[in-house]
């Protein structure tokens, strides 16, 4: 008998997607402007915070396919 490999699909992982991508790009380009060293802990921190501050709100979801 021979053994098969199964092989499993990936499934698309569940991340936040941001529901407002506008007022998202916007204070992610104030961070790139505020932090010397974006991306990094703090920036994305301060990134989520503002971005929740000013009204907007994540989804869970697959996001956008990335283009290359």
């Amino acid at each position: 008998m021979v053994a098969r490999r199964r092989r499993k699909r990936k499934a698309a992982k569940k991340r936040p997607v941001p529901t407002n991508p506008s007022l998202y790009a916007r204070v992610k380009a104030e961070a790139k402007r505020k932090f010397k060293v974006y991306p990094s802990a703090y920036a994305n921190g301060w990134l989520v915070r503002t971005y929740k501050a000013r009204g907007g709100r994540y989804r869970m979801g697959t996001g956008r396919k990335r283009r290359k």
